[in-house]
């Protein structure tokens, strides 16, 4: 990709309602262990109408790639034109890499019937039966603040009462935060391991985090709460577009009594405020808001800050090679399954 065109192309992702960073050029560098393919579909006149990036990885033993494109397209989702061509190119991907599946999640909500229509036109199905949040690559259901031309006070007088009392706790009882650098990842990393072995999920090594934090540049951020001097929670937040997403984030078992996780949250909605944002992204909850479910105790924590609550259409996916497919999903149980049982013997 050249130069100029990557400009052009990040241009109209930041600018387009649709654009996500997962689709940036900047994130396929970060993903740089997949192969990447992007698709520009253009007017008469040269203007960019539609784009989509896809990450192509090589699967061993069946020796074919499965493609990815995360929360792609960005286009005009009623613009049956530009989506198809976009589909026909992701066909001519496919017979160029002998791929046997693409998946997308576009960020497109699920009441969309327009969309939905024009997607099964393309020939794309739609997965179904989603038990729970491991089954899908990127969330179904996020919270989203909607903070467009708000200010800060406006904006905390949307929460509950107990989340702004929360917020003023934290600061009441001393913690402390501050945005750090690339060195302060070390402190976000070491939060994050405790974090990962308190709630039961699997983190990245720390050069995944700085890979992010030296590519994306000023788009990402990482904001530490500090008491007496010593970091007790962290978090990775991205600004791309017309939106902060909550990316990462963790706290450490000691003094999670003194809220440090209400405040960062805080935190990083007043960044998306200083940025002149539209929305402020919680990303993912469990989205079936059910108290027994092991993440409802996130669902809370998030919903404590007034958010809309947005179910998304979900993986929408082609297959190429039904019986190579088969043949992944088979092999793709039984490593999940490997992997719970290797981490519960931990």
């Amino acid at each position: 990709m050249q130069e100029i065109e990557e400009e052009q192309i990040e241009k109209f992702i930041q600018e387009h309602p649709k654009g996500h960073f997962l689709q940036s050029p900047k994130w396929a560098k970060v993903k740089s262990d997949w192969k990447n393919e992007t698709i520009v579909i253009k007017d008469d006149d040269g203007k960019i109408q539609g784009y989509m990036s896809i990450l192509l990885r090589k699967i061993p033993i069946l020796n074919r790639y499965i493609m990815y494109a995360p929360r792609g397209p960005v286009c005009d989702i009623t613009d049956e034109d530009t989506f198809y061509k976009i589909m026909e190119r992701s066909r001519e991907i496919a017979k160029k890499y002998k791929a046997f599946i693409l998946r997308l999640d576009p960020d497109i909500p699920n009441n969309n019937e327009e969309f939905k229509a024009i997607a099964k036109k393309a020939g794309l199905k739609i997965k179904g039966n989603i038990k729970n949040i491991s089954q899908v690559i990127q969330p179904k259901y996020v919270f989203r603040l909607d903070i467009k031309g708000k200010t800060e006070e406006e904006v905390l007088a949307m929460f509950s009462q107990k989340t702004r009392y929360n917020i003023k706790l934290s600061s009441k009882k001393g913690v402390t935060s501050r945005v750090g650098d690339k060195e302060d990842l070390k402190a976000f990393h070491t939060i994050m391991k405790e974090t990962s072995k308190r709630d039961g999920f699997i983190i990245r090594p720390l050069s995944y985090y700085e890979k992010i934090y030296d590519t994306l540049g000023k788009h990402a951020r990482v904001i530490v709460a500090e008491y007496e001097n010593e970091p007790i929670a962290a978090v990775f937040p991205i600004q791309y577009g017309n939106k902060v997403w909550y990316l990462y984030g963790g706290s450490s078992n000691e003094k999670r009594n003194l809220m440090p996780n209400y405040l960062l949250q805080w935190e990083m909605i007043k960044w998306a405020i200083e940025e002149k944002c539209d929305i402020y992204d919680f990303r993912g909850v469990s989205g079936f808001k059910d108290e027994n479910d092991p993440q409802y105790g996130v669902y809370k924590f998030k919903k404590g800050f007034n958010p809309e609550f947005i179910e998304f259409v979900g993986e929408l996916y082609v297959v190429f090679r039904p019986v190579t497919n088969c043949i992944f999903n088979m092999m793709t149980s039984l490593y999940n399954f490997y992997k719970k049982i290797k981490y519960h013997r931990k």
